[in-house]
């Protein structure tokens, strides 16, 4: 009994959304158009990105950048602040999963290093809100941006022009949530004196692994070559880490892309979203995506609308609230579960702190509509 409730406390996302699809299936019966529901692509590129970030974990390489960190900032407001827009500004390139991947084991590890680990929490949260809103500003940054972009074949001044002043008064809140985190300090010279061997060859590898992801990412290089060259050259210098792989996080992804998929099977649901989508863009767009997850409340509402603009400011918006709301924020929240605090504290500040970027963001949606 004790297992099974350590496992429901570890693995709740994994649960529930199991749940979730086991229920839908009850309703829309399962029939070979499930298939379609799983997005491969995001799957074997999560996976191949898990497998880098492991293997370089295991290498040290967090732990060295760490302490090269912990050695140069002396407080824990200029070391939130430098992790947050991080993961604010790659998320625009390298996409808010990506960011996430990186940057929040990275986090873990140095908070842990300068004694700070009552800040995970609140530092987690905020830099998974900055990869969700950073992301948002570019076309490649997250994929309900790569899909609207050329379903609607949006000119990139239009793009920028619909999200920029929502990604400038979210750029603003990041770093003013970042600085809020507390008066702790950094022990600046921890860790000078040790040094760490680095596995140069090994370090390499994953080094030209990550690239090829990312080029997977641009779409330059289909994503069964990057999973087979990555499951292939983890096998052949670093099999351990096959193991390290978290593969519950991947369940929880099919488990939502199924339930998400059935519900858009539902005619009720269709006909519903259909009566209220025009002329509501934005609202439905960050109502439904708390449902549905931002990325296929985009597929599903793209087919009722061609105020493009409003659709992407909507779906983007709607990555803000529940956890659901953006599957990338599944992504700390399996970190943080891994680690000695409490995951019910952690939704608790990750939902406030979305509810208040939300509404802000909606307070200028209706003043400049």
């Amino acid at each position: 009994m004790a297992k099974v409730k350590d496992f429901l406390k570890s693995e709740i996302v994994l649960v529930v959304s199991f749940v979730l699809a086991v229920a839908s299936m009850f309703v829309v019966l399962p029939n070979e158009e499930y298939i379609n529901y799983i997005d491969f692509k995001t799957l074997a590129l999560l996976f191949c990105l898990m497998a880098v970030v492991a293997g370089v974990s295991g290498l040290g390489v967090f732990d060295l950048c760490a302490k090269k960190l912990l050695n140069k900032t002396s407080s824990l407001k200029g070391l939130g602040l430098i992790l947050s827009l991080l993961c604010f500004f790659s998320s625009m390139v390298i996409t808010n999963d990506v960011a996430l991947i990186t940057f929040v084991p990275f986090t873990i590890v140095a908070l842990k290093m300068s004694s700070n680990q009552k800040a995970i929490i609140p530092l987690v949260a905020v830099e998974t809100v900055a990869a969700n809103l950073g992301s948002m500003l570019t076309p490649i940054g997250n994929p309900q941006n790569l899909y609207l972009f050329s379903f609607f074949e949006m000119g990139a001044g239009e793009f920028i022009e619909a999200i920029l002043p929502y990604a400038v008064l979210s750029l603003i809140l990041v770093i003013v949530s970042s600085l809020v985190l507390g008066n702790g300090r950094i022990n600046n010279s921890f860790g000078k004196s040790e040094k760490l061997v680095l596995d140069y060859k090994k370090l390499s590898v994953y080094a030209i692994l990550f690239v090829i992801s990312l080029l997977t990412v641009f779409r330059v290089i289909p994503y069964y070559i990057t999973l087979a060259l990555t499951v292939v050259c983890v096998l052949i210098f670093d099999k351990k880490t096959i193991k390290k792989v978290d593969y519950s996080l991947l369940l929880t992804f099919i488990f939502l892309f199924v339930f998400i998929g059935n519900l858009g099977e539902i005619s009720v649901i269709n006909e519903f979203l259909q009566s209220i989508v025009k002329d509501n863009e934005v609202l439905v767009g960050i109502a439904s995506s708390q449902v549905f997850s931002n990325v296929p409340a985009a597929l599903l509402l793209s087919g009722f609308t061609n105020k493009a603009s409003d659709l992407l400011v909507g779906v983007n918006l709607g990555g803000l609230g529940t956890l659901i709301a953006s599957m990338a924020s599944l992504i700390s929240f399996k970190f943080i579960a891994k680690e000695d605090v409490k995951t019910s504290k952690y939704i608790f500040v990750f939902t406030v702190i979305n509810i208040v970027f939300l509404a802000a963001n909606l307070l200028l949606y209706i003043i400049i509509r």
